[in-house]
């Protein structure tokens, strides 16, 4: 999760397309004073019960600090019930955590996500849970920053997801000048426990993805991934929150090197008067027991000052996703 260096909308030469057939209402967690605001989904199941972790802000608003996981329980993908949270613990996190990315292996839910409020000394962190609620945090926290001179060593917006005998987690981060958002890739064992002691940086000589199109602007983020036959799928958000941000996709053979598959955003920002006219960004993927596959997204038509989150099935077409018409890359 991040915020954009400028407040200042820009314009988007996105084609608009016809909007996606959401899976029930656009859902949020209200604030204190009746403000509906979530972000950054991320969706599993676990045994009969889907679980999406999100970020939730700071109860009363305008606090500064106490951006903390929500999580919430679905059994239809459709209509959500808020039933935990996960919150700051000190240290590292003190000022918050967010942007949860979540994989269940053999029954445990293992929930990566970042430090907040740090600058560039954000980084991310490792819990587990059997229940899906009540996480233990690993000891070794923050278990990733990247490597290399062409980042700041930050890390925020974690994704994870199996391939082979790896776990594949790819990453934001900005560059040395804290200007540009940009993606990177790791890697740890299968077998590992996923610590600070785990993680191999695959992108160390570059971004494994850097805003090139005119609507990414100068940021990509919040990666999500998803396996179509022998190729990862990696959806992506394109500018920074509320400029608007707008959610393409790349793919890649070995999970290391990507390539746009479109060149507009697969999901752009709603039409004016639409519930998110604002954005429509920081996607997650969750692919059910029987093969479907659902994006769920983040969007608003306030300029940020609400936020609610959303889900549509994906389409595909030669293993490309189609939500609406864009051009292929």
């Amino acid at each position: 999760m991040t915020q954009s260096p400028s407040a200042t909308q820009r314009p988007t030469d996105a084609t608009p397309t016809t909007p996606p057939v959401l899976l029930g209402e656009p859902w949020a967690v209200g604030r204190a004073d009746g403000t509906p605001f979530s972000k950054d989904p991320s969706v599993v199941r676990l045994g009969e019960r889907y679980l999406m972790y999100f970020t939730l802000p700071p109860e009363q608003p305008g606090a500064r600090e106490g951006w903390h996981v929500g999580i919430a329980e679905s059994h239809d993908l459709r209509s959500w019930e808020l039933v935990g949270h996960l919150r700051p613990a000190g240290g590292h996190e003190s000022r918050g955590l967010a942007a949860p990315g979540a994989v269940v292996l053999d029954g445990v839910v293992h929930l990566f996500y970042q430090s907040y409020g740090n600058g560039p000394l954000d980084a991310i962190c490792h819990a587990w849970s059997t229940d899906g609620t009540s996480f233990t945090r690993d000891a070794s926290n923050p278990v990733f920053r990247p490597t290399g001179a062409w980042n700041c060593g930050r890390a925020i917006d974690a994704d994870v997801i199996v391939d082979g005998d790896r776990l594949l987690l790819a990453y934001a981060t900005r560059d040395p000048q804290m200007r540009v958002q940009l993606l990177g890739v790791a890697e740890a064992p299968l077998d590992s426990d996923f610590g600070a002691g785990s993680w191999r940086d695959l992108s160390t000589d570059g971004p494994a993805l850097a805003p090139e199109l005119p609507w990414e602007l100068e940021c990509i983020e919040a990666p999500a991934f998803v396996r179509r036959g022998d190729r990862l799928v990696m959806f992506y958000a394109g500018g920074y929150n509320n400029e608007p941000q707008q959610i393409g996709y790349a793919l890649s053979d070995d999970g290391v090197h990507w390539t746009r598959g479109s060149l507009d955003p697969v999901l752009p920002n709603g039409a004016p008067g639409s519930w998110n006219s604002s954005e429509s960004g920081h996607p997650g993927v969750f692919t059910d027991l029987d093969g479907r596959t659902y994006l769920f997204f983040q969007g608003n038509d306030t300029g940020g000052r609400t936020n609610h989150l959303a889900a549509t099935e994906i389409l595909w077409e030669n293993d490309r996703p189609r939500l609406g018409g864009q051009r292929d890359a």
